[in-house]
This record gives C-alpha cells, sequence and structure tokens, in this order.
C-alpha cells in the first residue's frame, strides 16, 4: 500500500511517542528489555488504528496518543511472553527477550509492560474533557479485550493437543488473539473522539471481522502463494502439522479415508511432498480453498461495509485503502 503523507505523519506521531516513553533505567535488568522490545520495530498496525479511528470520528490525535501507546505497549508485552511459550528465538529477525536476557527476565520485564500499559490510560481520568463514563469505558475495552487476547492464546495451547478442534471454535480463537486487539484499538480511538455509541459500535465490529480475515487469509495463503513472495516453506503448516481453518474444515468434511489421510501426514514428523500434495488435492476435491477464499472476501467486505456509517474523510479513505490492501495480498 502507497504511503499517504495523511499516513507518514500518523506513524511519526506515534515513532516519536514511543521514543518520548518514559522507561526507567534502573534496574536495568527489568527495564532495558522493554526499552529493546519497543524499539525493534514492528509494523504498529494497532496504534495506527486507534490514530485513525479517532480522526474517522473527528477527534484530536493528541488525545488519541496514551490509547494509541497503551495498546502498543499491551502489544509488545503480549510478544515477549508468547517467544517464551513458544521457545522462539527470533523476533523480528532479532534475539528475543528471553534468549537475549533469559526467562526471568522475560518474565518480569514482560510483567512490567503490562503495567505500564494499563498506566497510559491515567491520562483520560485526569483530562477533564473526558467525562467519567468515557474514562470507564476506555478502561473497560482494554481490559476486556485483554482477558480475550488470553483466552485466545489458551485456546489456541489447548488446541495442540486435541483432535476434535471444530472450525467454530478455531474462529473463537482468532477472535482472542487476532481480533481483540484489532477491535480495541479502533474502539478505544472512537471513545477518545468522543464518538456516539453507534461509531463506536461500528468500528469495534469492524475490527473483529479485520482479524477474522486476517487470520483466516494467512492460513489460506500458507497453501496459495506464491513461494517467492511468500518468503516461508509453501503448505509449511501441513509439513509442520499445524491446525489451520483449512485442516480443520477439511477434517469435518472428509470421508473416512480421506481423513486417514489427512490426520497420518499432519501426524508425520517428516511429510513427503507427495503426501502433503495429497492433503492438497483433498482439500481442492472438498472444496475447502474456494470455500475459504469466499469467506475471506466476506469478511473483508463486512469491515469495509462498516465505514459507511460514517462521513467521507482522509481517515476514512485510509482505513478503507488498508482493508482493500489486505484484502489483495497475495503473500
Amino acid at each position: 500500500m502507497a504511503n499517504t503523507d495523511l499516513q507518514k505523519k500518523l506513524y511519526s506521531y506515534i515513532e516519536k511517542a514511543i521514543v518520548e516513553l518514559e522507561i526507567p533505567t534502573i534496574p536495568e535488568s527489568l527495564y532495558a528489555p522493554y526499552s529493546y522490545t519497543m524499539n525493534i520495530g514492528g509494523k504498529r498496525i494497532r496504534p495506527y488504528l486507534v490514530l485513525l479511528s479517532s480522526g474517522i470520528c473527528d477527534g484530536k490525535i493528541s488525545d488519541a496518543l496514551p490509547s494509541a501507546l497503551a495498546v502498543e505497549v499491551l502489544h509488545n508485552f503480549t510478544l515477549v511472553h508468547d517467544d517464551i511459550m513458544d521457545s522462539a528465538d527470533k523476533r523480528r529477525g532479532k534475539p528475543s527477550v528471553f534468549k537475549k536476557w533469559d526467562q526471568n527476565t522475560a518474565i518480569l520485564s514482560g510483567d512490567v509492560m503490562f503495567a505500564d500499559a494499563f498506566k497510559q490510560l491515567e491520562y483520560y481520568g485526569r483530562d477533564e474533557t473526558f467525562s467519567k463514563e468515557e474514562y470507564f469505558q476506555i478502561h473497560k475495552t482494554f481490559t476486556e479485550a485483554t482477558i480475550t487476547v488470553c483466552e485466545g492464546q489458551a485456546l489456541d495451547m489447548d488446541f495442540v493437543s486435541r483432535t476434535d478442534v471444530d472450525h467454530f471454535e478455531y474462529t473463537e480463537m482468532i477472535k482472542g488473539k487476532t481480533s481483540a486487539l484489532l477491535a480495541c484499538s479502533l474502539k478505544m480511538g472512537a471513545i477518545a473522539a468522543h464518538a456516539t455509541n453507534e461509531q463506536v459500535n461500528s468500528l469495534f465490529n469492524l475490527g473483529i471481522e479485520m482479524g477474522i480475515a486476517f487470520q483466516i487469509q494467512d492460513d489460506l495463503l500458507d497453501v496459495t502463494a506464491d513461494p517467492e513472495k511468500f518468503g516461508k516453506r509453501v503448505c509449511g503448516d501441513i509439513y509442520e502439522g499445524k491446525k489451520t481453518y483449512l485442516t480443520i474444515l477439511a477434517l469435518e468434511r472428509s470421508n473416512q479415508q480421506q481423513r486417514h489421510t489427512i490426520e497420518t501426514v499432519l501426524a508425520d514428523s517428516d511429510p513427503t511432498k507427495k503426501s502433503v500434495d495429497e492433503v492438497l488435492n483433498i482439500m481442492n476435491d472438498l472444496n475447502v480453498i474456494s470455500d475459504i477464499e469466499n469467506e475471506v472476501a466476506q469478511h473483508y467486505e463486512k469491515a469495509i461495509s462498516s465505514l459507511n456509517f460514517f462521513k467521507e474523510s482522509e481517515y476514512k479513505q485510509q482505513l478503507k485503502n488498508l482493508l482493500i490492501f489486505l484484502k489483495n495480498r497475495d503473500h
């Protein structure tokens, strides 16, 4: 997606706010990993959504920035702890916190990031332009999203050992792991702009649909993307035996023989290309790939249609452009 002047401006506000975060330096073992995490990059999509949402609702960027910081710090906190749970050595091409320091340091540093994320929201309790109800709603939105993210992560971990996961459960997991913080970002931006309940709910629902579409699309691209663009092994999820929306839906639709083939390949620690291709053939025979392509498109269309409620503005157009770009991505 082409960088517009608005996009550059909003990202400059986000990066400046992150640089100006008042992260202490002592004790170094606690705060150095925090600073390291916040400064190794990232797409900053969640704080960007906060600012876009605020702009769509005619809010002030300065009022939305504390929410933007809160969601970005919280998101990075989840990554620090996720890397521990996944034993991931790398994050954004650099050593993960637990690898660069150690597990205990990563846990404690993540904990202080969690607390500091909530601290950003104190702005709305101090600023007299925000009512007690608005402060409550922002805090409630953030708290509920945090809990939902944890629930989504727990479901994801539970699914590893379960053989009876259905696509409805998988969608609920996505709503937790992916949609929750996107929807939270959009909702908080709207509340920070003193938006109406209808505006707030429309943007929240947009975030839910956006998150579902994005994650299912990721699962889909694993088997359909151009390997040169994708940058990862095509069908890597199948080779690794991961449960995805595709494999779950294929298992639900398969006959006994097809199910046996899929389960055998997923359980194989080193499946051959021929066996993985067999799974792909089954998916195509069962219309899994084409149906999921349609489903992804429908979720994006629902997200885009949520914007119909709002008047035309450069902020609205920017969010619409982002959704169209994501809908059409091929890697």
